[in-house]
Order: C-alpha cells, then sequence, then structure tokens
C-alpha cells in the first residue's frame, strides 16, 4: 500500500497548518493591498484575506505543488473580493451607511486625487483586464504568474493586459 494513502488527517495536518503560516507571513499584507484594489473598505479586504486563509486551511488538500498555494490564495481573494462587491449592491438598499472607516497612516499618505482616479479607471474596466492590470502592475507577477492565479492561457492574460491599458490610457486622458 501506498505511504501516502497510510497517512491519516491528523499526520498531514501539521503540514497544512505550516504551510498556511508561512504563507501568511510572507502575504497577506500583499493580500490585503491586493484586496483594496477591488473593495474600498479596509476592514473587508482584511476579513477577505482572512477569509482566502481559512479556505486554503479547508482545502489544503487540493493543493498538489506547494510552489502554487500563492497563486491559490491570490485567487481566492479575487473571487471573494468580486462576491464581496456583488452582494454589496443588492445589500446597499437594505441598510443604513456605515460609519466611515478610521483611516490608517497609509491610506492617509497615499491617498490623492490621481489616486482616486486610476481606482475607478480600474474598477471600470471589465473583469478579466481589471484582475490583469492588477496583478501585473500591483503585484509584479509575471505573466506565467498571472495566467497560473486567474486559470487563463499567458495569451489571454496578455490579451486582457493589452486592453486593459488601452482603456486605461484613453479613460485617464479623458479625465486629466
Amino acid at each position: 500500500m501506498d505511504t501516502a494513502a497510510k497517512l491519516t488527517a491528523d499526520e498531514v495536518r501539521p503540514d497544512a497548518d505550516a504551510l498556511v503560516v508561512a504563507l501568511f507571513r510572507t502575504e497577506a499584507a500583499r493580500l490585503v493591498q491586493l484586496a483594496r484594489w477591488f473593495v474600498d473598505d479596509r476592514t473587508a479586504a482584511e476579513d477577505l484575506v482572512q477569509e482566502a486563509f481559512l479556505r486554503l486551511a479547508r482545502n489544503h488538500h487540493r493543493i498538489h505543488d506547494q510552489d502554487r498555494a500563492a497563486a491559490y490564495l491570490r485567487s481566492i481573494v479575487i473571487n471573494l473580493a468580486r462576491d464581496h462587491n456583488r452582494r454589496g449592491l443588492v445589500s446597499l438598499r437594505h441598510r443604513l451607511p456605515a460609519d466611515p472607516d478610521d483611516r490608517s497612516a497609509e491610506d492617509h499618505a497615499t491617498e490623492s486625487e490621481s489616486r482616486r482616479a486610476v481606482i475607478a479607471a480600474l474598477r471600470a474596466l471589465p473583469r478579466r483586464q481589471r484582475d490583469c492590470v492588477v496583478l501585473r502592475y500591483y503585484l509584479e507577477l509575471s505573466i506565467a504568474d498571472i495566467a497560473d492565479t486567474l486559470g487563463l492561457s499567458p495569451n489571454s492574460v496578455k490579451t486582457h493586459l493589452q486592453r486593459g491599458l488601452r482603456a486605461l490610457k484613453t479613460d485617464l486622458e479623458v479625465q486629466g
């Protein structure tokens, strides 16, 4: 009988916990920043990242190549942000607006009119174009890593990047 087949869930779990802890140390801050490109609320971005790590821990058995675990996490965060925004559009009609979040020092330092314009232009892009542009130019991922994260071919990533950058340029020139 195969040795891997003999392992119980308890014997596999420490490796999964170690993977989650290692990824949290190396990726959590960047994932929160990634989520912030998709949602306005810093607390919501942190919650989305926390949920992504929980899902990774629950589904660690799906990770056959630990080098792809960071890409798996990024894709979870992006999908959760999309779901958050979809739910938000519906739920905003049914609740009072929340008090504005306490802004962090980082948020105050980086807040500017041009930044808001870029974020608005990014959010106006079609989903795949926005995902590719943010992953490429904010997280500085390679074409291959973006393709891996989004489950696309490298050529599709290049096409979405070209179209997204062209649309951003047009939108920002009109605003400027």
